[in-house]
């Protein structure tokens, strides 16, 4: 199928110049606009590239021919007059004017998208679907009991809610939005922080029977801590405690370690060491007396919580009023 400049190709469905075309090559004529239209698809082909580092996974997320990625890239340094990508065997990461050429793509692809979805709305509002994605135990415990509420007040919008403990990447996962709980890098992301997270230290009524109860955390090389492995790292985290205003830390005999909440709170229930944990997620278990708080003078320091989604988003205005439900309803739960 063709149209005036541009072949539309059964790989990518999508436009890329036709050099047999001589109107495409010109700056008038019936092909101006698709020109335009054709550098926006540059634009994004680069930014996904610079967002996955790497071209291969690129041409797979857009359905595309890897060669038509390189070439874009080509394509797009030409008209930009200078290197945007630095290639090696292994990875691909932006110059220093590839990362400032990226930032304005973001802008730029935003308005596009904005200006695309402007009237994709029902007469009841909003329509569509937003994809969020949050560490499991707020998804299980918090979001999910109370989505009834935000879909009975958006009856256009449905929810694709993720629901993880690990670091997610918002382009590979697909997600419009993530919460995130801890210290951010800088990711090139918008972010919002709705708030700190308290941790509390505590062990099972049985352990403390059999164990005794730790005064201060110099006395943990007496106990047996079960360890949490950072969805991030993958290593097991120290002990942390605020003391004259500073971090301390410590790594207390352990025989357990997890990767999860659920696998973290089920140990410590069944006898096998002290945890750090956040006071929400085991509130219930503190009323019913399965769970004892300990060491409350020496308590890990708040984490940040965090909505972060891309600068450029088609979701628009669904992203926006999903936050905005989130966020009291976070508060509400779980923070100072």
């Amino acid at each position: 199928m063709e149209r005036a400049g541009y072949r539309l190709t059964e790989h990518n469905k999508g436009c890329i110049p036709d050099d047999t075309c001589q109107e495409s090559r010109t700056n008038s004529g019936p092909c101006s606009a698709e020109i335009f239209l054709d550098r926006i698809d540059l634009f994004r082909i680069f930014t996904r590239v610079v967002e996955t580092s790497s071209f291969t996974r690129t041409a797979d997320m857009l359905n595309m021919p890897r060669s038509t990625i390189s070439t874009a890239i080509r394509d797009l340094e030409t008209r930009a007059g200078t290197r945007l990508l630095a290639r090696t065997t292994r990875a691909v990461s932006p110059t220093q004017d590839g990362l400032a050429f990226y930032k304005r793509c973001l802008r730029v692809i935003g308005e596009v998208e904005d200006i695309e979805t402007l009237f994709r709305k029902d007469r009841d509002g909003l329509s569509g679907v937003v994809r969020v994605n949050m560490p499991g135990r707020i998804g299980r415990l918090i979001v999910a009991p109370a989505l009834p509420d935000f879909l009975s007040r958006h009856p256009g919008l449905s929810v694709d809610l993720g629901v993880t403990d690990r670091a997610i990447n918002l382009v590979e996962d697909r997600a419009d939005c993530v919460l995130r709980v801890g210290p951010l890098q800088d990711s090139g992301l918008i972010s919002r922080r709705i708030g700190e997270l308290n941790l509390i230290n505590v062990a099972s009524a049985a352990y403390l029977d059999q164990f005794g109860c730790p005064a201060h955390p110099d006395a943990l090389n007496d106990h047996y801590v079960v360890r949490y492995a950072s969805p991030v790292t993958g290593r097991p985290e120290e002990w942390e405690w605020q003391e004259g205003g500073e971090t301390r830390t410590a790594s207390p005999p352990s025989r357990v370690t997890v990767d999860n909440a659920e696998a973290l709170i089920a140990c410590c229930l069944a006898g096998l060491g002290l945890i750090q944990i956040p006071a929400y997620d085991v509130q219930q278990h503190i009323q019913a007396g399965e769970l004892v708080s300990v060491m409350p003078e020496w308590c890990a320091e708040a984490l940040p919580m965090t909505i972060l989604y891309p600068h450029r988003h088609s979701a628009g205005d669904r992203v926006t009023t999903f936050v905005d439900w989130l966020e009291p309803l976070i508060k509400s739960h779980v923070l100072t």
